[in-house]
């Protein structure tokens, strides 16, 4: 047995000097990262309306019951917004208490945000992959909640983007905003739903919640929260306008559609 001692011992040292890993992670039931549209097609008002009503889903009782309800009890969570570019505005947090929501809330609430350029859905989705690839937090779900007014216009193809995020086992779930005021109505799409449903959500149980008044806003997001926190069923697919052969290039078709009729004489 003696001339095993030595090959245990070697084992031990690497064992011992060996990285840390993902096993230094912290468990949560969930990883979740927000990602608000402050692209140029939404309006001061719709800013804050969008950001305090975030706060607003947060700070609930409905939110804190689908945390504790996990298997955990426990997630992690993340805000960012995006256009053309991405500002990450609460970095990742533990979030398992009631208080933890609240302090969330209220840093999200203190400050109003600037409106931004273009819409990049494509890579909005890429950087939050990329957040929760590289945070400290291991997830037995990962989710990108991902709302937005307007189709992608910017950077690589949405589909091409959504495919990639999903293939690293991260669910998509979309927030189409399809309210006709504010700067944004050249912008508009009619079926922004079915636009999310063929073009950006993906994954297992991923699901679009379309918000048709911002007066509804707040209590969409909860609803939203809840349902993804809690890992509850998909709402029926009645609630989507489907489109066989839907054109995800749309948003880019109409770019380029008013960057013709600006460059007319």
């Amino acid at each position: 047995m003696r001339p095993l001692r030595p090959l245990l011992a070697a084992a031990l040292c690497l064992v011992a000097a060996a990285p840390a890993g993902a096993g230094d992670r912290i468990e949560v039931d969930l990883e979740l990262v927000l990602m608000a549209d402050v692209s140029r097609s939404m309006s001061a008002r719709e800013l804050e309306i969008q950001r305090r009503g975030y706060a607003a889903a947060l700070d609930s009782d409905a939110v804190h019951a689908a945390v504790r309800s996990g298997m955990l009890g426990r997630i992690a969570l993340a805000y960012v917004e995006w256009a053309g570019s991405q500002k990450v505005v609460i970095d990742w947090r533990l979030v398992e208490t009631r208080a933890d929501l609240a302090a969330f809330a209220e840093e999200l609430a203190s400050t109003i945000s600037a409106p931004l350029q273009r819409t990049s859905i494509s890579e909005a989705l890429v950087f939050g992959a990329a957040m929760i690839d590289g945070n400290a937090y291991a997830g037995l779900r990962q989710v990108i909640d991902i709302s937005g007014d307007g189709p992608n216009n910017e950077g690589r193809p949405v589909t091409e983007a959504r495919d990639a995020v999903i293939a690293r086992g991260i669910v998509i779930n979309g927030l189409p905003l399809m309210t006709r005021d504010g700067v944004g109505a050249a912008w508009h799409l009619d079926d922004l739903d079915a636009y999310y449903a063929h073009c950006v959500i993906g994954g297992p149980g991923a699901f679009v919640l379309p918000v048709q008044d911002w007066a509804d806003f707040t209590d969409a997001v909860r609803r939203k929260l809840v349902r993804e926190i809690a890992a509850l069923p998909p709402p029926g697919p009645e609630q989507l306008t489907r489109v066989a052969g839907y054109d995800c290039l749309i948003g880019e078709r109409m770019w380029q559609d008013r960057r013709r009729y600006w460059a007319d004489p």
